[in-house]
Order: C-alpha cells, then structure tokens, then sequence
C-alpha cells in the first residue's frame, strides 16, 4: 500500500557505526522479511530500537525504487500497473511504521523519542517524494480523466478516485516553486506535531501531584493510596504519595478526594500543563504549528486550514460544523449552570464558605447523585473487575451479535508482561483477527484511548487483522483486582467497537481497509458498541460482584440507567468547548494567529458562549494532543458529529430485537465489513435506511426541546 509519510535513513544512526553488509543486516532485522507469526503478528520478542531505522531507511528505499518503476513505466498507464502497484508499494515500509508508530506511543523510551524526533520530517519528505512526483501524478490523473470508460468495478473506480483526491490535495497541481514551499511546510509541521506530543507526555509527569501524607487522600480507596505510594517510591520519594496526571483537564482522583486544598492542587496541576514555563512549554509550538497549517493550507487555495481539513470530512465544509456546535453550545452551557447551582446548594448546605469551582465539580456532582438517586459510583465499581469486563461483558456481546468467539493466546509474545493477545474465530470457525489488548496505564505511555492496527486486513495482500486496545486503567497493587469506573468500562465497550471495524474489513485495497474512513465517521461504529455495556443481557453477565459473584442488584442497575442524562450539562459543555477552540485555532488565517496562547484560548470560549469556569474545555490548547499531534486537528468535533449516527443506530437496534445475531449480520455486512470502500453516509444510509436525524441525539443529552 502507498504510505504518504516514511522516513529516510536517519542520519545518526548512518554514522553510528562501519557498514554491515546488506546480508546481514537483513537477516538480523526481525522487519525485513514479514513476520513467521500467526496474521503477521510483530516479532515483539525479536525487535530491538536499533531495528527501526535501518528498517525505516530499506522500506524507504524500496518504495522509492518501487513508486520510480511506476512513473517510469514505458507503457500507458493502466489501472493494474499504476493504482494496483501503487497499493502494493511499500510492505517493509508499513512493517515497520505500524509498529514504531504504536510503540512511540504504548512503550516509549528516550531511544524511541530520538528516533521519533528525527523520523517525523523525513516521513513528511518520504510522502512529499511520492505525491509531488509530477510523473507518477501524470499516470494516475490520465486514468482518473477516462475512470467511466475502464470497466471498473465500484471499489477500483473509488480507489482511483480516492488516490486523484490524495494527491491534489497533496498538491500535485502545485508548480514547483510552491511545492519547494510545501516540502518545507511539511517538515516543520511535522517536527513540531512530535514535539507538541513528547512535551505533553513528559509534562503530565512532571506535573504529577505529590502530597505528604495519607490523610491528605482521604477518600480515596486503601488500594489506590498504596498505589499512590509505590508510585511515589518509584521516584524515589519514599513515604510520600503521587497521582499521576492523565491527558485530559478533569482528574479521575477529584471525584474522591475529600480535602479541598488537594483538589485545587490536582486541578492546578491539570490545567497548567505546558503553559507555565520550563523545557515543556508548548505554547511557542501551538503558534508555530497554527501560522504553518494556515499558511500551508492557503498555499493549497483554502482561506484556512479547517476548510482543507473540513472538506475531506462528512461534514464537507466550517459552516456546517460551526452551526451544530453553536446549536448545541447554548441549551448545553444553560444545563451545565443549572448542574452548577445544584452543587453550590449542597456546598452552602455544608457551610463550605466558597464557590465551586472546576476543582469540586466531581466530587459535589458524585455526592449530589448520591443524594438524589441514592447512589455513587463507587458501588459500581466491585462489579465491574477487568476480566469479567472483558470476557463475561465485550466478548459476549460480540459473540452475541456476530458470532466471533475468543481464545488468549499465551504463546504470542508481548512488548510488556501486562499486553495479551487473543485469537478471533470467526463465525464460520475460521481466523478473522489477533486482538491485543493493552489496558494499564505506565508513565512511557500516553495518555488516554485508542485502537490501532499491526496490520490491516487486504484481499490483495492476502491479510487479516491485527489490532490493538489501549486504556489508561491505573494498575493496582500486587495482588489487588483491577475494578472500573463505570467510564473505564464503556471506554473498553468503544474501543472494542473500533476493534471490530477493523477486525470485519473486507475490502480488496489497502487503502480502504478498516478505520479508513473520514474522522468524523470512524467514531460512530465504536459509539454504537457503547450501548452494549447497559443491555441488560449483557450487564446482567458481567455486572457480578469480584468477591461473591452476586449479580448486580436490579434497583443498582435501575439506579445507572436513571443517571444516563445526570450531568449531562457538564459533559456537553467540555467536549463542546474543546471543539471550539479546536476550530478557532484551525479557522484562522495565517496575519490572524496570536501570539497569546492562552488569551486567545479564553477569547474563543467567551465568543462562543462555553467560558464557564467551573466547566473547562475537556482539553485545553496546550495539552490537547488530537488538536496538535493527533489525527483530529480541526476534527475534534468528530464524536458530536458521529453521535448523531450513533443515536439513530442504538434506535435501530431497539427496534429490531437489541442483541439478536441477525442484527449484528446485517451491521457487519451493510457497514462494518466495508471499511472506506464507499462514501461514509451513504453507508449509513445501506444500513439505516434513510439519513440520520439529530432528534435522538438531543433526546439522549438532555436538550430536546431547550
């Protein structure tokens, strides 16, 4: 498959040492040759650090030497000897990416960080090389320019389409003074977006709130202080306690955490991340990268960078995403300051003598719903233990719904002692997928959720799945069960969801494979898998409690299902606000970007109405990692945008039966097996039957009718 971005020979590890001859280095390398593993699962046992560039540096060169055939070749452009080799360029390549790329995320050391370092702006040169090529280009438009008459089938006439579309909008159409702009454009950027992540790591562990004594943690559980502890000992501060910070404003620990000055103190800790000062600081890079994408995007003939962005997306265009976020702002931030004077009655019943604050929300909202529904989260959590989560929860569903069943491989090897490995059996008992599942949270780590694939399914190459799950579930101390937070468990449900959409992939092209749909439409397969983790029949077979196996009581479960729009106000509002600064920074032109980072953070949010301070933005500018180094920059209003399908899908569901297989076949078939094969609303259209309405959203976040 074509990569847009690779890497050439880093030039440290060229002068590192003589030369080995070629034999033996590529038969040391454990990704040159693809792995002897069940699916082409990665020799995690064999690689070292030092694999990676010399793996990165052949894949390079192959490709090039493969994408140079193509454009060269004497005979007319054809779409086998053009679209189709094209698709089967660059093997090592993807190798090694796949990997390197998870790893710089899941297992990251200092090594891996210099090497990411290096390697980010010469994949952007590696890309530039293939779609800048004006020869290469020449071939693949002169068979877009007659696509009708090739008697292609519908996946290869969008794969050509697609691959037209890649690369004028990587700006082959460009002359070549602009794309000597462009190359230098994307190097930047991409030097930057590493930095901006690595910063945002290492300042979540810099910031980590230590305290020096227990009862400073009242409220929290004995087993998460004694957590708390060995991770303070880790550092070497022995008899002191450390909370490690998480990669978005809110704070997990702020929900217990009885005294107040600590909470100020988490909270502090949480919202200044790289923004007072130190080797951390991103506010310089959030500038850069803003005045570059504008620029690189007006280079292109956009006003702005979202523009670009927007119109590779569903929702096509910044009108369209300014006006559902500005539809939803009002109604949500009016709940959010009802919520509010709910929590300030119970602090001046208690005679607090202050105003709440972004530091109380959690632990007032989890009190409040103790009093008003006779239930907090903590009676949840002894019947939510990892492995019944798991087994007894996700892959009953998904046995459930499809027929796919679920085998732990303990021979596979791993990259950490805490990874597992499963073999997905399809229906019809043959492989489909290995599944990975990475669930604990570790300082080399980043912060939050994500799916990603080793390797993705592809008739032409003849693959099936390989693909991962990774939490930040905090581990527990030796011996103690890991029990989750109601979140922790529907965020297992959502990434298994993108689990599947990849696991399912049946489509002949790389290009189309799995997850490779627009952003604001990858979410809404993982959302729909959400709603699995409330079915009854599902909770009813998870939901047991870890010690005596009881079920979960009814009136608990009752209790959940009644809070489903408690604090809907609070949660709107956050996501909202960090999708609008999202889209500020994005819908500038390039004179208009600041040179205040946080100023004009807090412009974006009064202009827009969410610049209420006991609700921040669930991210803020300088540690928002999907905005500036992710792949949600000027999309991270892609979950609001895929709720809405997600709403329609959960009625769907309803009104056929829930949890029945031919509900799941029908699922499979009409979408999750279709990867991006074909326009994303049209396939939700194949399966719903009709476009999708906003009604069930509002309905489901408490702003019908306001």
């Amino acid at each position: 498959m074509l990569v847009l971005a690779a890497s050439i020979l880093l030039a440290h590890v060229a002068h590192a040492a003589p030369a080995a001859p070629a034999a033996m280095i590529e038969s040391a390398n454990p990704f040159f040759k693809a792995s002897p593993l069940p699916l082409f699962m990665p020799q995690f046992d064999q690689i070292r650090d030092a694999h990676y560039a010399p793996a990165f540096a052949e894949g390079m060169k192959r490709q090039l030497a493969e994408v140079a055939l193509i454009a060269n070749n004497a005979k007319p452009a054809t779409f086998d000897n053009t679209i189709v080799a094209l698709e089967r360029s660059g093997q090592l390549l993807n190798r090694v990416q796949a990997t390197f790329s998870n790893m710089s995320g899941a297992n990251t050391n200092d090594a891996l960080e210099e090497i990411e370092r290096e390697l980010s702006p010469q994949l952007a040169a590696h890309g530039d090389a293939i779609t800048l090529n004006a020869k290469l280009y020449q071939r693949i438009k002169s068979l877009y320019d007659k696509r009708d008459k090739l008697g292609l089938n519908s996946e290869a006439k969008r794969l050509l389409e697609r691959y037209n579309t890649d690369f004028v909008r990587a700006g082959a159409n460009l002359s070549a003074a602009d794309k000597d702009k462009l190359k230098a454009y994307n190097g930047e950027l991409a030097a930057l977006a590493t930095t901006f992540s690595q910063n945002v790591l290492k300042e979540a562990n810099a910031q980590s709130l230590v305290v020096d004594t227990r009862a400073e943690l009242d409220g929290m559980t004995p087993a998460a202080i004694e957590t708390a502890a060995a991770a303070a000992k880790a550092r070497g501060l022995d008899g002191k306690f450390l909370i490690a910070l998480t990669n978005t404003t809110g704070q997990a620990p702020l929900a217990v955490l009885s005294n107040r000055a600590v909470r100020l103190r988490l909270m502090e800790a949480s919202l200044t991340r790289g923004s007072h000062g130190g080797e951390f600081d991103n506010r310089a890079a959030v500038i850069k990268l803003a005045k570059l994408r504008a620029e690189r995007a007006v280079l292109l003939g956009y006003p702005n960078y979202a523009a670009y962005a927007l119109e590779d997306q569903t929702a096509k265009s910044t009108l369209a995403v300014n006006a559902l976020l500005a539809d939803l702002a009002k109604p949500a931030v009016a709940n959010a300051r009802l919520e509010a004077a709910d929590l300030q009655a119970m602090v001046d019943a208690e005679k607090g003598g202050f105003q709440v604050g972004a530091a109380d929300w959690s632990f007032y909202t989890d009190k409040l719903r103790a009093a008003r529904f006779n239930f907090d989260e903590n009676q949840l959590k002894p019947y939510f233990e990892l492995n019944s989560v798991l087994n007894n929860g996700v892959f009953f569903a998904a046995t459930k719904l499809y027929g796919i069943t679920f085998k732990e491989r303990k021979d596979l090897p791993v990259y950490n002692p805490d990874v597992r490995v499963f073999d997905v059996i399809d229906a019809n008992g043959k492989p489909l997928a290995l599944f990975i599942a990475d669930f604990y949270a570790r300082s080399n780590k980043r912060g939050g959720a994500w799916m990603n694939e080793y390797v993705s399914q592809s008739k032409l190459l003849g693959t099936h799945s390989v693909v991962a799950n990774h939490l930040n579930i905090p581990k527990p101390a030796a011996g103690e069960p890991t029990l989750l937070t109601f979140d922790e468990v529907t965020t297992m449900f959502h990434e298994f969801g993108h689990a599947l959409h990849g696991m399912f992939s049946d489509v002949t092209y790389p290009r189309f494979s799995g997850t490779n749909v627009p952003s604001d439409f990858v979410e809404y397969p993982s959302q729909v898998n959400e709603m699995w983790a409330v079915w009854p029949e599902v909770l009813q077979n998870y939901g047991k409690h870890y010690q005596t196996g009881a079920a979960m009581p009814k009136e608990l479960l009752d209790k959940v299902m009644g809070t489903k729009k408690f604090n809907q106000g609070f949660m709107t509002t956050e996501y909202l606000a960090a999708s609008l600064v999202d889209q500020r920074w994005h819908q500038l032109t390039p004179a208009q970007v600041p040179s205040d980072v946080l100023a004009f953070e807090a412009g974006a949010l009064k202009e827009a109405g969410v610049d209420f301070a006991p609700v921040p933005p669930r991210y803020r500018t300088t540690y928002f990692s999907h905005s500036f180094s992710g792949g949600y920059s000027a999309a991270y209003y892609a979950y609001l945008w895929s709720e809405k399908l997600d709403a329609e899908s959960v009625n769907w569901f309803k009104e056929n039966g829930g949890l029945m297989r031919k509900n799941g076949d029908w699922f499979r078939q009409k979408l999750l097996s279709r990867g991006g094969s074909d326009d994303a609303l049209q396939l939700f259209r194949n399966f719903r039957g009709r476009d999708a309405k906003v009604d069930a959203l509002l309905e489901r976040r408490g702003l019908a009718g306001k």
